[in-house]
């Protein structure tokens, strides 16, 4: 058995390490100058400059097919490169990269949202989640209703990343409220900003945050609808499962920058005469991060590697991102610990860290809905004790 990187994997690993170090770290402090002085960390257009930096390095579009001028990845490789994002808290993607549900639009929908969004023309949100429906997806209450050609949303959206800045959504409706939306009464919609809706801002203790979007008669023609009437919570659910191994990936990234910066300071900083690494304590909490790190990170890639296979990831990608998303609060929640008082200041990224890994807990899917589909493939016999090795 060879857990070894292949050749491939491991240059375009490094490669995209050299440019987070060269290109991204050096945009750290300056964020925290500017996010201490209560100002936007960096704006859309200086990080617009370094992806097209990165362009020229070769790195655009990480999952984009090749005839949309993306690398079209494996998404062993894309696991990676998202753990060397999460090295640095700068809020840095490489672009040329789309909703993955956008791929489902026909011709024209393609020329007018998919290849301008892949391109930075254009700027997308994905809206499913609604006041009364977050993890129970299948209760949306957000409808449309058929007017001649056209069709009419009403109602509202939450928690939509990305929403403030878009200048279209992806919205799933209600289109048929007697099937529900799990049966086929749902559908997805491209919905323009100009058409009528409005996003409000939503302060999180993280920085940025996602809005609430409002859809108030809102008329969209009806060669908008993404995909087939009725295919949206099929779409939206295809959406979500695309982040189960994404988001424990970069959360790998964010927990070995930050044990490393433990580890140095353990190393340095001196109480009672000694460096605080000789004590038990700290090396107790460096050696729990480590071990925790590194099933985390083959649970990750494990995950990764069964989408590659093309089997069934959900069990899998469940069980990455519930260990992953509890692992980096651990892990950082201790490295706060060993830095003491200089780990709350604003001085240091960890106590912004510590505020942005809560959400991965709760977002695209829950630690207590993962522990459900995971229980359920069990109870139900979907999948055996032992994964692919039982």
């Amino acid at each position: 058995m060879d857990f070894a990187l292949s050749d491939t994997e491991r240059a375009i690993r490094d490669t995209a390490r050299d440019f987070i170090t060269r290109e991204v770290m050096p945009l750290e402090q300056e964020l925290l100058r500017r996010e201490r002085a209560h100002r936007p960390g960096l704006e859309h257009s200086e990080l617009r400059e370094l992806q097209l930096k990165a362009r020229k390095f070769g790195f655009w579009g990480l999952a984009t097919p090749e005839e949309y001028g993306g690398m079209d990845l494996p998404a062993v490789t894309q696991s990676l490169i998202w753990t060397e994002l999460g090295r640095s808290f700068v809020p840095f993607r490489f672009g040329g990269e789309a909703d993955n549900i956008l791929f489902h639009a026909n011709d024209e929908q393609k020329r007018e949202y998919l290849v301008p969004t892949i391109e930075g023309e254009r700027r997308s949100c994905f809206a499913i989640t609604e006041p009364g429906a977050g993890s129970d997806a299948a209760n949306i209450k957000l409808s449309a209703r058929r007017d001649g050609d056209d069709w009419v949303l009403n109602g509202e959206k939450t928690f939509i990343t990305g929403g403030h800045d878009a200048d279209f959504a992806i919205v799933i409706a209600v289109t048929d409220r007697e099937k529900g939306a799990r049966h086929g009464g749902a559908t997805a919609f491209l919905v323009d900003r100009s058409m009528g809706w409005r996003s409000e801002f939503i302060q999180t203790m993280g920085e940025g945050g996602p809005a609430s979007l409002v859809f108030d008669d809102v008329r969209v023609p009806g060669r908008n609808i993404l995909g087939e009437p009725g295919q949206g919570f099929s779409l939206g659910m295809e959406w979500i499962g695309k982040g189960r191994y994404i988001i424990p990936s970069h959360a790998v990234g964010i927990a070995e920058r930050a044990l490393s910066m433990a580890i140095d300071y353990a190393n340095t900083r001196e109480t009672f005469g000694a460096k605080i690494g000789t004590n038990q304590a700290i090396q107790w909490m460096i050696a729990d991060s480590e071990t925790e790190l590194e099933a985390a990170r083959w649970l990750i890639l494990r995950a990764a590697w069964t989408v590659e296979q093309g089997m069934d990831p959900r069990h899998a990608s469940s069980m990455a991102k519930l260990y992953g998303a509890g692992m980096v609060n651990r892990v950082v929640d201790r490295v706060l610990q060993i830095h003491g008082g200089m780990g709350y200041t604003r001085e240091l990224p960890i106590e912004r860290w510590y505020r942005q890994v809560r959400l991965y807990r709760i977002f695209e899917g829950t630690d207590e809905m993962q522990r459900l589909i995971i229980s359920r493939d069990l109870l139900r016999g979907y999948t055996k004790l032992g994964g692919h090795l039982a």
